[in-house]
């Protein structure tokens, strides 16, 4: 699959975003070790610790149907800047592996990371 394909799968995902409080709806689209995609967006409530992330939600599909093996992330947000994740959803991306995280915008703005450039020093790692 190529980033393109896996972003437009994330710009999809945006399309479900709950976000009636901040309006910034993001979408996300794992992609696993077997080559299947799961998808989230994010998940606001009134009470924001409550909220839950896009990234963290497509992960945790895939968690939930037995893959645990993740290559790449893409995160698609509608805003002028290119949607960078939290500190939670690079340390759960840490945890499953994941190589590569690409962010793009529905204008087609997009930029490829590797996780170890956006987490250089995750929780948990051995000196």
């Amino acid at each position: 699959m190529t980033d393109k394909e896996l972003l437009d799968r994330a710009m999809e995902a945006m399309g479900r975003a709950y976000a009636p409080y901040s309006e910034y709806r993001v979408g996300a689209a794992a992609l696993t070790g077997s080559g299947k995609v799961y998808t989230g967006c994010n998940v606001e409530n009134r009470s924001y610790g409550l909220t839950v992330c896009a990234e963290r939600n497509a992960i945790f599909a895939a968690v939930g149907a037995g893959e645990t093996d993740i290559d790449k992330v893409a995160i698609v947000a509608d805003g002028k800047r290119l949607p960078l994740p939290c500190g939670a959803c690079l340390q759960v991306m840490d945890e499953f592996g994941v190589k590569q995280v690409i962010v793009g915008r529905p204008d087609g703005k997009s930029h490829s990371y590797a996780l170890a450039d956006l987490l250089p020093r995750p929780f948990g790692q051995d000196e």
